[in-house]
């Protein structure tokens, strides 16, 4: 198989650029570095495609791989013919090649093999046949044989429609053309296990969606409510087409007594084994593809929420809420450092009520603490209402903000969190997760598995194993757009750069520990078992501020250094300036030059030259600072004091498949459906919304004791 020429049709590239990155994938290079450093040798794809890319070319290969062990089986049968194997050549999908391999398939024993041992596989034949002068029911008389188990005409008829039946089955032109029909004309049925029986399934009580329209997160629900015992679901179409479709492959209206026995086949076969079984297929298919998009969404929404901007250069003071065991706290300086713990207890009693406000009020005047990060669980809103009464009385502008906890109590019970918080018990550890989760929400989040920081939809139904990988490639594609300190990193962030492993992780702290920080960025040549391969796959993605040179706090590859001071020297940059490593007016400068006649002079391509120029025009620059900044609250609203019409400003929480959550400072989300979004049609929320967003809302509707706030951004 040409993978090269099928990809670059897929994904409408040139086939030279699906070659390139066929042969760089096979050559060890991982996609984030790929797409960062080798742009001129695919167009400049990024690393979602890449990955897109690099999934489907294995798919391909699998495919392949199936197509040659078919081909072998029906070999080792000696029944491959030129036919068969040009059929398996031409065959573009798994099902086709099944398809083709089921007649030879080892079977359990059925029907038509219990048929066969009777002796009555001739007469099968002679049906199939169809020749006018054949009567099948004077021939069958022929078959009768005590000893084989055959008594009667009509049992040696019924034997042969059996082995018909199994034929037509294993037919694939036929298989195709019911899986083509189902598809188009079927539709999704379910209905109650027991209507009397309350669940979040009662809209799929009495439900009924054609197969080509269901949305995937009605599929991913009726399986749900299937798989908990509410709902009973099936495919239902009409049978008189596919039955008429099957007969057209198999009458040749020449003998009508042979005729009505393999209709009768045919409407067994149809009945008994291919709808079931095309059924499963279907459905199965319909759940992968909801999967996918479900994926997607998942993915979509990890990376806005790893992407969210850090609060920079701010003490921060980290809340995780809790009735019986109170409210965990934890100060952490600007850098991430504790700085202070306790336990308070906002919900109790009017004396430990007092008791909580006096240690907030010290701890944030102590410290001078200029955000409240609280975790969103548990007692979440009275922590809210008690903190933004709390910052009433300080002397000095305090703000705070609700931050998503899933994940920081797995983070706390985990071997990373006893390795990095040792003197802390865990549930303080949580606090403090929460309060680097506002300073940097990236280097915070990467020590959680993706699966476990929850914002996408029925992602425990999903194949894991899938989910995990797709979830772990955002967070390796986020931490190298970002880039890490090489000086600063946690192992768990060094572990999501390109190139690197948990040894050469723990190798690069080791040695940061004993011969302090890294200066320059070649130094890490130096790491135990970070070979060439290693060091050039990483390289690019870890900086280094302290280092003497202002390339080594830069995206800029080491493999590129030349081109760039070469680049400054072009640029007239004087060596004074270049030794303060201010370069900020270097786009104009390229631009006076000439960016193509500069690219040439250099040897380089265009995509590299920018690249260089954006790097040195604002070295150690972070993509995530030019995204909106977080949006911090110093009140809180109850879901009592919403009505109708009013108008506010919120966060986007999580962006599913019919709307989205946003929240406006309520302990209740509101959402918004897809329809009052905007006035335009779209396929899904994330065409226009992103976790993490800022937005106008209007309160359409409140339902204070189902805690439900209905919202438009349609105004």
């Amino acid at each position: 198989m040409e993978y090269s020429a099928i990809l670059s049709q897929q994904f409408n590239i040139r086939e030279e650029y699906a070659a390139n990155i066929i042969a760089l994938l096979d050559e060890g290079n991982t996609i984030p570095f790929i797409a960062r450093y080798r742009k001129e040798m695919h167009g400049s794809m990024d690393d979602q495609l890449i990955r897109e890319f690099s999934e489907k070319l294995e798919y391909l290969r699998g495919l392949d791989k199936r197509r040659e062990e078919i081909r072998s089986l029906i070999d080792s049968q000696e029944k491959l013919t030129d036919e068969l194997s040009a059929a398996l050549d031409k065959a573009t999908a798994l099902s086709e090649l099944e398809d083709i391999y089921r007649p030879y398939r080892p079977k359990r024993k059925t029907r038509a093999s219990v048929a066969k041992e009777k002796g009555l596989e001739p007469l099968a034949d002679d049906i199939l046949k169809q020749e006018a002068s054949f009567d099948p029911i004077k021939s069958a008389e022929d078959y009768i044989n005590d000893e084989k188990g055959v008594q009667t005409a009509e049992e040696a008829l019924q034997g042969a429609m059996d082995i018909i039946a199994e034929q037509v089955s294993d037919n694939a032109e036929i298989r195709k053309r019911v899986r083509n029909l189902t598809n188009m004309y079927g539709s999704i049925v379910s209905a109650a296990t027991d209507k009397e029986k309350e669940s979040v399934y009662t809209i799929y009580y009495d439900f009924k969606e054609a197969v080509s329209k269901i949305a995937g997160h009605r599929v991913l629900a009726v399986n749900r409510g299937e798989k908990e015992g509410f709902l009973k679901a099936c495919i239902e179409t009409d049978s008189e087409r596919p039955l008429n479709s099957i007969y057209k492959v198999m009458l040749k209206d020449t003998n009508m007594l042979c005729a009505d026995i393999i209709k009768e086949a045919c409407s067994d076969a149809y009945q008994r084994l291919i709808f079931p079984s095309i059924e499963r297929e279907i459905r199965n298919d319909l759940t992968e593809k909801a999967d996918e998009n479900a994926m997607k969404v998942f993915a979509v929404n990890l990376k806005q929420l790893l992407m969210q901007p850090p609060v920079k250069g701010k003490t921060v003071l980290g809340l995780d809420p809790g009735y019986r065991t109170g409210c965990k706290t934890a100060v952490v300086d600007d850098t991430g450092k504790v700085l202070d713990t306790a336990v308070i207890y906002p919900t109790h009693s009017e004396k430990k009520i007092a008791e909580s406000k006096q240690t907030l009020l010290y701890l944030i005047k102590r410290y001078h603490v200029d955000i409240i990060s609280i975790g969103n669980g548990t007692a979440s809103k009275e922590t809210e209402m008690f903190t933004a009464d709390v910052i009433k009385a300080v002397d000095y502008p305090v703000y705070y903000m609700v931050v998503s906890e899933v994940g920081a109590s797995v983070y706390s019970a985990s071997k990373l969190a006893a390795s990095e918080l040792p003197e802390l018990d865990l549930t303080l550890r949580s606090a403090v997760s929460i309060a680097r989760r506002l300073q940097d929400p990236l280097a915070e989040l990467v020590k959680i598995e993706p699966k476990a920081i929850g914002v996408g939809q029925y992602q425990h139904d999903m194949p894991q194993k899938k989910l995990g990988e797709t979830l772990d490639g955002v967070v390796e594609d986020c931490v190298n757009s970002v880039g890490a300190d090489l000086n600063t990193a946690s192992p768990a962030l060094l572990l999501r750069v390109s190139g690197l492993n948990s040894t050469v992780c723990r190798n690069i702290v080791a040695y940061r520990e004993e011969n302090g920080a890294f200066s320059p960025r070649a130094e890490l040549k130096k790491v135990p078992k970070l070979g060439p391969k290693a060091f050039e796959q990483c390289a690019g993605f870890l900086r280094v501020p302290e280092s003497k040179n202002p390339l080594d706090n830069t995206g800029v590859h080491p493999e590129s250094y030349k081109s760039a001071k070469e680049l400054l020297t072009l640029l007239n940059y004087s060596d004074k300036e270049i030794k303060l490593g201010d370069f900020s007016d270097i786009s104009l400068r390229v631009k006076n030059a000439g960016t193509k006649s500069l690219a040439d002079r250099l040897n380089i391509g265009l995509p590299t030259l920018d690249d260089i120029v954006k790097e040195l025009s604002k070295p150690g620059r972070d993509p995530r600072d030019e995204l909106p900044a977080p949006m911090l609250r110093s009140d809180i609203l109850d879901i009592k004091d919403l009505k109708e019409g009013m108008e506010l400003k919120g966060t986007v929480r999580n962006v599913i498949n019919f709307g989205a959550f946003i929240d406006i400072g309520v302990h209740q989300d509101g959402l918004v459906h897809i329809s009052q979004i905007c006035d335009k049609y779209i396929k899904h929320p994330s065409e226009i919304l992103k976790v993490g967003d800022v937005v106008n809302v209007k309160i359409l509707n409140v339902a204070p004791d189902k805690n439900r706030i209905g919202l438009t951004m349609r105004f």
